[in-house]
């Protein structure tokens, strides 16, 4: 093994090894562009990269069929209601799922029992099935109505068993500690229990957050006009099928940036509570004794 500066766990790789590696990475980085390069002159002969693109500069600013505004003011206008659809329904599925694992906590043996058959019910129901229950059960349900409905429902049940299993994980020498200072069980899951499982549980909470944002989706199914059911109807108004591929793969961009994001935001948030946790406290130094 060569030295190193700290112990490690393989043996560091030689200059044989090193060689190796290189030119290995040079072949699958060779064969990467080719099949790159193939995938491109397929989809040029195919068609793809003709005039069609010139959709997204070059639309009069009204067109038939549709409101009277640009391709891009159409997608944004179904961004901002997809944004909308999620900011709604993010909080409140949050919200409800920290109800349903306080519930599931409960002393009550049947409380428990019907906090786990409703959270198995909607956890077990897709999406879109849900939106529709919510256009008929609820009176006077908007498309947006029946969208929130069942993005929160869905991702509540989703959360609170992502919750349970972060509290089903934590040391049980920390619940005996409590209870034997005399906190009584309510005072130790939402002081002790509660905030580390959150801790713990975050990157699968910021993926089931993301998950909810590409749900909102499946509001197109329901009429709601988010940004996939924006970009269908610019393509249907324009009248030429072949405006769909970038309409989509504009959509499809906005998709990806939208997530990204979410995800960056959730992961410095993520640093920043870590941080909190683990920065030692300043000690000051006693003073002499006389």
């Amino acid at each position: 093994m060569s030295s190193t500066s700290g112990p490690v766990l393989y043996d560091v790789a030689g200059p044989d090894e090193k060689k190796r590696e290189r030119r290995i990475s040079i072949v699958l980085g060779v064969v990467l562009v080719a099949l790159a390069g193939g995938l491109i002159a397929l989809f040029a002969r195919n068609g793809v990269f003709d005039d069609r693109w010139r959709v997204l500069v070059d639309v009069p600013p009204n067109f038939a069929g549709f409101e009277t505004m640009h391709v891009w003011q159409a997608i944004f206008r179904g961004l901002g209601n997809t944004l909308l659809a999620a900011v709604i329904a993010l909080p409140l599925a949050a919200l409800l799922a920290v109800v349903l694992v306080s519930l599931r906590a409960s002393p009550f043996l049947p409380v428990r029992w019907l906090v786990m058959a409703i959270t198995e019910v909607f956890r077990g129901l897709p999406v879109v099935l849900v939106m529709f229950f919510g256009i008929l059960v609820l009176p006077g349900a908007t498309p947006l109505i029946a969208v929130v409905f069942g993005l929160v429902l869905y991702n509540a049940a989703v959360f609170a068993e992502i919750l349970r299993a972060g509290i089903a994980a934590l040391p049980k020498g920390q619940t005996e500690a409590a209870e034997s200072l005399g906190m009584r069980p309510f005072l130790i899951y939402r002081d002790i229990q509660l905030p580390q499982a959150v801790r713990m549980m975050l990157p699968s909470l910021i993926a089931q957050g993301v998950v909810l944002v590409k749900d909102s989706s499946l509001g197109y199914i329901v009429g709601y006009a988010e940004l996939l059911r924006s970009v269908s109807r610019v393509s249907d108004a324009l009248t030429n099928a072949q405006y769909l591929l970038p309409l989509l793969t504009v959509g499809a961009a906005v998709y990806i940036a939208l997530n990204i994001s979410l995800s960056r935001v959730a992961v410095w948030v993520q640093r920043r509570s870590s941080f909190a946790r683990k920065a030692p406290t300043r000690i000051t130094e006693a003073p002499p004794l006389p």
